[in-house]
């Protein structure tokens, strides 16, 4: 909606209208993206790992969404403690079943085995139970955060979606909610479940023999070590690599995008030597991170091997001794690897759970953005059409005034033209009036009631509005007509399409008003774009009509049936025309010439040609066939 459009820093427009890095030195200083390749051995281990400022403030929100799914919580925490305990008891009852057949103690056996039989079978049963209840718990939680966000983007003001990247907010919606949903489905089981079975399977070892579980601690301790600078190393690669890889789909994207500019200089055999050096640098990176996470695995088992050696030579030697039952020795060696298994996956959770919060931290502070103004509640039922402007002052950053003491009255029906050079605060008049921001000082009456004292939807509701830059939905041709007023009859539709001009290349279309338009219409010209939307403006029948640079994207013929189109709209209708073109507002009733976001001059067109100021200086730059 303003007259700037904010990019991050670094970056500039392509000429297909996306962000790309300004130079090569942008693009290495920008930050890395992780674009969800293969991202090591292990969740948290190899990715790129954020945290949140306000962990403590992030987890008691979180939490509140978790007291909603009760239901859902307390099942899953019941079955994950239920899998811990089959996970425990099932080696104590290995080893007391290895020991009754030392003792030949058939009875006893048959029991021990039926019993270590029901317990594998409940450790399968609440198993698929926790998989099944996580899965819905994670959907739900982020089913109510996708609810509120969306509500709250629905509500931001135009001043929020004006100075924030559209790509950081999807972001905030996708990838940061996907976090959290991950996390809740994969690792909360886990965490609770590690944290019981560490503090289980070294109650039940030192409740067997304590001598021996300090033996077997060590080689844990050793596990957890090695572990921990494994990560470091695999992390620190993992996101070079992800650097890289950001980097290369950046230059791809660019090169796509820029094609043609690329051809133009004939920069192609540079651009194939950016892509191989980067191309080259990820390969050499990406085999260092095979190379790392390829050993993990070797390593973890060599030191599983050891911990089997240590306890089985000293098992042996307490069984010897009489200290322990030979089905002792065989728990034991069950529980050491059964006790680092679950440091191991809370060493790796620990990334992806920070990594959530911080997600979660990037939600709720785009949930506690303020709404937009909705002051007032005065209704609109049947307008003229008068709008005064009245000393109104205003500013995009606190302290940069762009509208000064602004003053314009607009009688019902008039038709009023604004101009001026790019950025003299057209657009930003355009923004008052409707709303989309709050002045500064001054007011703005229509039909001399205060708008601010006018429900924010009534008044929108009596201005139509087409746009530059044009919007259309996928969706159908009728539906994207009757998007202004979806009540509309078919007949009515039409005659829009006929006020337009749109009418004549829609029938043209094999289904005609049921085309589906693709990609916000991508199969149509910009011209046939802006044309559906003004028929939808038509269709609106609004009392007032903003044109803000309405033909700005079509042919000289076509606007010409456009303006003729809008002969029609604009009778008994107060319009408020924003155009560079001038020949397309030689009959409006008044010229308001615009400079640095104050009034020049006023006037009609012969009144202004004939004071030969700037409106005049403007036009015959215009006619000599330079750009304003």
């Amino acid at each position: 909606m303003t007259e700037n459009n904010t990019l991050p820093k670094g970056f500039e427009k392509s000429g297909g209208g996306q962000a790309v890095y300004k130079s090569a030195e942008a693009k290495k200083a920008a930050p890395s993206v992780n674009f969800g390749g293969r991202g090591g051995p292990g969740r948290g281990m190899g990715q790129t790992v954020e945290k949140a400022e306000n962990v403590k403030g992030t987890l008691s929100r979180l939490f509140r969404y978790f007291e909603k799914a009760r239901k859902l919580l307390f099942p899953l925490i019941i079955s994950v403690i239920f899998v811990t305990i089959a996970a425990i008891l099932a080696p104590m009852l290995q080893g007391t079943a290895i020991d009754h057949i030392e003792q030949r103690q058939w009875n006893k056996l048959y029991t021990s085995l039926i019993l270590l039989g029901i317990v594998y079978l409940c450790n399968i049963a609440f198993g698929l139970a926790q998989s099944l209840l996580a899965a819905k718990l994670s959907q739900f939680i982020v089913k109510l955060m996708r609810h509120d966000l969306f509500r709250k983007i629905d509500n931001l003001s135009i001043g929020y979606l004006d100075t924030h990247s559209n790509g950081d907010i999807m972001s905030r919606m996708t990838n940061d909610i996907e976090n959290v949903s991950n996390t809740v489905s994969q690792s909360l089981g886990s965490l609770v479940s590690g944290i019981l079975t560490v503090i289980g399977t070294v109650a039940i070892m030192f409740y067997h023999c304590w001598q021996l579980t300090l033996i077997t601690l060590i080689s844990v301790i050793l596990t957890v070590i090695v572990t921990k600078y494994m990560s470091a190393a695999m992390r620190k690669v993992y996101r070079k690599r992800s650097q890289i890889l950001g980097s290369l789909n950046g230059h791809s994207e660019e090169m796509i995008t820029g094609y043609k500019s690329i051809v133009a200089y004939n920069k192609q055999k540079d651009v194939i030597d950016e892509f191989n050096r980067t191309s080259d640098e990820l390969a050499r990176v990406s085999m260092k991170a095979e190379i790392l996470g390829g050993s993990m695995g070797p390593i973890m088992n060599c030191i599983s091997n050891i911990s089997f050696v240590i306890v089985a030579a000293f098992g042996g030697y307490f069984a010897y001794t009489g200290l322990i039952s030979i089905g002792t020795i065989s728990m034991f060696i069950i529980y050491a690897k059964q006790f680092s298994r679950p440091i191991n996956e809370i060493a790796q959770l620990y990334g992806s759970i920070q990594t959530a919060v911080a997600g979660a931290e990037r939600v709720f502070a785009l949930i506690d953005q303020p709404d937009e103004d909705n002051r007032g509640s005065l209704t609109m039922d049947n307008i003229r059409g008068e709008v005064y402007f009245r000393n109104v002052n205003f500013s995009y950053v606190k302290g940069k005034r762009v509208i000064h003491d602004f003053d314009l009255d607009i009688k019902p029906g008039q038709k009023i033209a604004l101009v001026g050079s790019t950025g003299s605060g057209k657009t930003t008049i355009v923004n008052l009036l409707m709303r989309f921001y709050n002045t500064d000082s001054g007011e703005i009456l229509v039909d001399g009631v205060n708008i601010m004292d006018i429900n924010r939807d009534e008044l929108r509701k009596n201005i139509g509005i087409v746009l530059q830059d044009t919007v259309l939905f996928s969706d159908t041709i009728e539906n994207n007509i009757k998007y202004a007023n979806p009540d509309a009859s078919d007949e009515e539709m039409i005659h829009a399409a006929q006020m337009s001009n749109s009418r004549y290349f829609i029938e043209r279309l094999p289904e005609k008003y049921q085309t589906f338009l693709k990609q916000a219409g991508s199969g149509l010209s910009q011209g046939q774009r802006q044309l559906l939307s003004i028929a939808r403006a038509v269709l609106a029948d609004p009392k007032i009509l903003i044109l803000d640079e309405a033909t700005s994207s079509v042919d000289t013929r076509t606007e010409k049936n456009i303006q003729n189109a809008m002969v029609n709209l604009m009778k008994n209708r107060t319009s408020l025309i924003i155009a560079h073109r001038l020949s397309t507002i030689r009959d409006a009733d008044k010229i308001v010439v615009m400079d640095k976001g104050c009034v020049v001059e006023t006037g009609n067109h012969e009144e202004l040609l004939a004071r030969k100021g700037q409106y005049y200086n403007l036009y015959m730059t215009q006619f000599a066939g330079n750009q304003i």
